[in-house]
């Protein structure tokens, strides 16, 4: 009697039968379209629901890379990285609850947050997305992603997508 056991297919497979190039446009697409997501989001002018639909959409970001990468998604982890990650670069965004908070205030507080919170919410989805691209990429899972070690290149593509989402939104000048 022979029994049917159905295996994944080798790392080596997968691989193999992975255009690089048409998974990174793919993975590039991706990033863009959640960027732009979360700088829409950040125009809502309810103050922290905001904040909690910018970090829906980067969960949503890191499950859509995971099923890009074949791999498991488990979402209580993505949101531990997520909050990890988000708090190393508190000191520079901490403009962005503040700004939050600040939509209470008649027209100064709306004012402010359009100028500022697009770029933030969008640089911080950036940074998420390339961390986990870069993650994946070199063979790691959601479950060995040690956003500790991540930190430092979380707070450089953060950087980096803040001239991003400046150039999405047409703020060239908040690029810096």
């Amino acid at each position: 009697m022979s029994e049917k056991i159905s295996k994944k297919p080798s790392d080596s497979a997968k691989e193999s039968s992975v255009d690089p190039a048409a998974r990174a446009a793919r993975v590039e697409t991706l990033s863009r379209n959640h960027i732009l997501m979360a700088m829409g989001v950040s125009l809502v002018p309810l103050p922290v629901v905001d904040i909690l639909g910018a970090m829906a959409i980067q969960l949503d970001l890191i499950k859509r890379l995971s099923a890009e990468y074949d791999l498991e998604f488990k979402e209580e982890r993505g949101k531990a990285i997520l909050t990890s990650l988000l708090g190393g670069i508190a000191p520079m965004a901490a403009g962005e609850a503040i700004a939050s908070l600040l939509k209470f205030v008649p027209l100064v507080g709306s004012t402010f947050s359009v100028a500022m919170m697009p770029v933030v919410f969008g640089a911080s989805t950036y940074a998420v997305g390339k961390v986990f691209a870069q993650h994946y990429e070199a063979g790691g899972t959601i479950l060995d992603f040690d956003a500790a070690k991540m930190k430092k290149v979380f707070l450089e593509e953060f950087c980096s997508g803040k001239r991003v989402a400046a150039n999405l939104s047409g703020k060239k000048e908040a690029a810096g």
